[in-house]
């Protein structure tokens, strides 16, 4: 089965890249917490783990952020367990799209070293893409089915009649979808 027209619009953080437990040990060091005393289930936010107010607009995630960055958070964090063999096998078999659609370009001055440490990432765990896109509004991007964690981007998707396989973890346990 083939259909060029098919368009897979997969997020990376959280759906192919284990972006929340790589990220623990780097939010333990900035806060000079051991990581062990951050939990392993955290809602979108992360305030379990002591970051007020946590987004884009906060002083303190901005410079959480950047320092993970400086880090090669990007370029070193492992992909979800059979994450990209099965990108490679849908991509191969059905001949599907892979449009990657991640939103890390929210912090000025630093997009030339996220998008460098992305696509290495990418091509370094063998994931199959024929387009990358960074946006915030993934809604606005075209795509025939999405896979998404983000609850945020769950329900600006379905609200827009876009269909969407939810992937499953402790940020979006309330909401309601196709759970992958």
């Amino acid at each position: 089965m083939s259909d060029k027209n098919f368009v897979l619009g997969v997020d990376l953080d959280g759906v192919v890249a284990d972006f929340y437990m790589d990220i623990r040990p780097i939010v333990a060091e900035w806060l000079g917490e051991d990581e062990n005393a951050l939990s392993k289930e955290v809602t979108f936010g992360m305030k379990e783990w002591g970051i007020q107010n946590w987004g884009i607009q906060n002083e303190e995630y901005q410079d959480l952020h950047r320092f993970a960055v400086s880090r090669g958070f990007f370029r070193n964090v492992r992909p979800i367990d059979g994450a990209p063999p099965t990108l490679r096998r849908l991509s191969k078999q059905f001949d599907v799209r892979i449009r990657i659609i991640t939103h890390r370009l929210y912090l000025k001055y630093i997009h030339q070293v996220t998008v460098q440490q992305t696509i290495e990432w990418l091509e370094k765990h063998g994931v199959p893409y024929w387009d990358l896109c960074f946006m915030n509004e993934k809604d606005m991007v075209g795509a025939s089915v999405y896979i998404e964690d983000g609850p945020e981007n769950i329900k600006a998707l379905q609200s827009r009649g876009k269909d969407v396989i939810i992937y499953n973890n402790s940020t979006n346990m309330n909401i309601c979808g196709d759970l992958w």
